[in-house]
């Protein structure tokens, strides 16, 4: 016998027009590529995207179609998310910091038949446009007096498309499970693999989000995504925020322009912010520099690579708390959070500092465990370390194309390729990535907890253990640092603060000093660009004892 409640579709679509009726006011403001500062309503958002969605089908636009965009964090890119998914075609966020060959690749393999782009990507998409198989236009995201000199083939006018456009449409009837975008990982490892999203995973997502026991996000809110639109959705950012009524505030090409963050926070009542932490280092030498502060935020979402303690304790001196986060592409992105259980509140604050750290707990949505190299799962008591598979709503259950599906096994866990614990009150410890751990002696040593600590150092930017050959241990750790501007800080100090932190073992053989650390296209350092640099590293003899 089935339950007597109506069956709706969760789709894309309903998110706009629920913030249209219920938030009308409430804005979006961003920092765009040539206009300043702009600003609108979730109102003329949604008619906006109405005209958007008559564009489509002008060009030629069929349900499954894949729209690419290479574009900020701005409101045309906000408007492309929703006329996309909801006319039943698909967004296809590209991310410009990509390898050329690796952008040639993934638009042949999505293929796209349109690129909505940024007038600062010009340039870039002029470079690759005799490579792509199925591009048909070009739209560049601005109005006809910005329009720039170009050899792209049918570069067309947003605004234009725009213009010629009614404020309504009749949004199609689609079914939940009708593919919304689509997003490629960063490809360390090979060919970036594409994940392609359901508008039924992503509003489940946007309302996961906005928990208590996630993001305790609300109209009381403006949230702050210093995570680009063109990797993973901002975080699901601009679909939550319209879904929960919040402000939405998009800081456009200026991510990691200090100043500029911190006008956006103080003069829209920014409340929440999302970002990697190199992001949030540049804010910090910022006010540093100048003064100031941040409010009113209150809390700042840092995810992407582990936040070191020494940026949390900056934070909590300007009165905001981190929220450390997990998640990957292949998981819509969110997966784990840390918001403190209330029985911590009585812990001694080393204690609670202590829990902080941990890269969080897991909630409704995302089922998660650990096995070991037999796949037997392992308890959850804090010291098991094993690899960590998830099973959920929006966790993809193979790539497009099914390309490489090795990752899920028969029952549906996917595995992330990292290396965690969790503890008896279900926080989960990322140690690593598969890739980056250290073996030294046939034993492990976990990168992350030796970075924490370096950048702990005063002095220290930024810091990275990557695995270098030992002639007795087989790997043994190297700290490869960038000091902050000015800073003379030494090996000998730095090495010292392992003092009583972790085992001798664990202790880095050298530090080697760096002008710049190499990041991915996602803003995490890219330990494979530093293991090739230190290839041919050989510690000193004392080392090798």
């Amino acid at each position: 016998m089935h339950g007597l409640i109506m069956e709706r579709e969760l789709l894309v679509t309903d998110i706009l027009r629920h913030a249209r009726r219920n938030h009308p006011n409430v804005e979006i403001v961003s920092e765009t590529v040539d206009a300043g500062r702009h600003r609108y309503t979730y109102a003329e958002a949604y008619e906006r995207t109405c005209r958007l969605a008559h564009a489509l089908d002008r060009l030629g636009a069929r349900r499954g179609d894949r729209v690419a965009t290479l574009a900020w964090n701005t409101y045309r890119h906000f408007e492309l998310y929703f006329a996309t998914a909801g006319g039943g075609t698909v967004c296809h966020t590209i991310n410009p910091r990509l390898f050329p060959d690796q952008l040639v690749y993934i638009i042949n393999h999505a293929e796209d038949r349109w690129v909505f782009l940024d007038s600062s990507f010009v340039e870039l998409a002029e470079s690759l446009a005799d490579r792509l198989t199925g591009i048909e236009a070009w739209v560049i995201l601005c109005d006809r007096d910005r329009m720039p000199e170009t050899t792209l083939p049918n570069a067309l006018c947003y605004e234009d498309l725009l213009a010629e456009s009614p404020g309504d449409y009749d949004w199609p009837a689609l079914d939940e499970r009708t593919a919304s975008g689509l997003c490629y990982t960063s490809g360390t490892t090979g060919n970036p693999k594409g994940v392609l999203y359901s508008h039924r995973g992503i509003v489940l997502h946007a309302m996961a989000f906005a928990w208590p026991d996630s993001n305790d996000l609300s109209m009381r809110d403006a949230i702050m995504p210093v995570v680009p639109m063109f990797h993973v959705n901002a975080w699901g950012s601009p679909f939550t925020a319209p879904m929960h009524g919040a402000k939405l505030v998009l800081p456009g090409p200026r991510m990691m322009d200090g100043a500029v963050l911190q006008s956006l926070i103080n003069d829209e009542g920014v409340t929440i912010a999302l970002g990697v932490p190199t992001i949030w280092m540049a804010l910090m030498q910022h006010l540093r520099e100048h003064g100031g502060n941040l409010e009113p935020m209150n809390r700042v979402v840092i995810g992407g690579s582990a936040c070191p303690a020494a940026l949390m304790d900056a934070f909590r001196d300007y009165g905001v708390r981190v929220r450390h986060a997990w998640g990957m592409t292949e998981m819509s992105p969110l997966g784990i959070i840390n918001t403190p259980r209330p029985e911590f509140a009585a812990w001694p604050e080393e204690q609670q500092r202590a829990m902080d750290a941990k890269t969080g707990h897991g909630f409704f949505g995302v089922e998660m465990k650990i096995v070991d190299d037999d796949d037997n799962e392992l308890p959850w008591n804090g010291e098991a370390v094993g690899a960590l598979k998830v099973r959920g709503p929006w966790v993809c259950r193979s790539y497009y194309r099914g390309e490489g599906s090795d990752a899920h096994d028969e029952a549906g866990w996917f595995n992330t390729g990292d290396v965690a614990s969790i503890d008896e009150y279900g926080f989960a410890q990322i140690t690593d990535r598969n890739k980056d751990m250290i073996k030294s002696g046939g034993e492990w040593i976990g990168s992350i907890e030796l970075e924490n600590i370096a950048v702990g150092c005063d002095g220290v930017a930024e810091a990275a253990a990557i695995a270098v050959a030992h002639p007795k241990w087989g790997e043994r750790p190297l700290l490869v640092v960038r000091r902050d501007v000015g800073s003379r800080v030494d090996e000998a100090t730095i090495l010292g603060e392992f003092d009583g932190k972790v085992p001798r073992w664990w202790v880095p053989d050298a530090v080697a000093f760096v002008d710049e650390i190499p990041h991915t296209a996602t803003g995490k350092i890219s330990k494979l660009t530093l293991r090739e640099r230190f290839a041919d590293y050989r510690f000193a003899e004392s080392g090798d004892e």
